[in-house]
């Protein structure tokens, strides 16, 4: 995606992907991100891959909820590695 307006859009929409796998977001976000992922390959394969992520550790920790500690520092890791990832395609 070339256009700056999409690429920010793609950076949001990904950070809340979580919410929308954990069913933590009203039907408006629901549906703002679902709008997206239909016109956006990048980010329907990126949501995808974060939905198996989430089934495997739901299957790996027997669906228990992880303390709110580290539930914090693994979105903080999440929106860094999106955020360098972002700057990695701009820049290469």
């Amino acid at each position: 995606m070339s256009d700056p307006d999409m690429e920010m859009d793609c950076t949001a929409v990904l950070a809340d992907v979580w919410l929308m796998l954990d069913g933590e977001c009203d039907q408006a976000t629901r549906d703002r991100l679902q709008e997206h992922m239909d016109h956006c390959s990048p980010c329907i394969e990126a949501y995808g891959i974060e939905e198996k992520i989430k089934g495997l550790l739901s299957r790996k920790c027997g669906g228990e909820h992880a303390p709110e500690g580290l539930r914090d520092r693994l979105k903080l890791e999440i929106h860094r590695s999106i955020s360098v990832t972002r700057i990695e395609r701009t820049e290469g």
